[in-house]
């Protein structure tokens, strides 16, 4: 069985930074697109940033520059550094393994409060 846990969630202050992690476990990893969504209270699940097997990268424009994602194939994980983050970044990450099969894992609260 797959599963995606994610980690790195937690409370910060605006302009700080933070790098969530994503392992993956029960696939071939190196051969999903990695994607990180967010979904704030009382809006729509978004795309943040992808990460083909070879590396290409996508951002969405509300985090680009100020994001980085990464994968590692050898050990089946997939990280989202954020930086300068936001009040508006407040939400809960999750992490997306899109292949033959599509997985999701359960999610990471992210709060950007003073």
């Amino acid at each position: 069985q797959v599963q995606l846990v994610e980690s790195g969630g937690g409370l910060v202050q605006p302009g700080e930074s933070l790098r969530l992690s994503c392992a993956a476990s029960g696939t071939i990893f190196s051969i999903y697109v990695m994607r990180w969504y967010r979904q704030a209270p009382g809006k729509q699940r978004e795309l943040v940033a992808s990460i083909g097997p070879t590396g290409a990268t996508y951002y969405a424009d509300s985090v680009k520059g100020r994001a980085t994602i990464s994968r590692d194939n050898a050990k089946n994980t997939v990280d989202l550094t954020m930086n300068s983050l936001k009040p508006d970044d407040t939400a809960v990450y999750y992490c997306n393994a899109q292949g033959p099969r599509t997985y999701w894992g359960q999610g990471t609260q992210v709060t950007v409060s003073s």
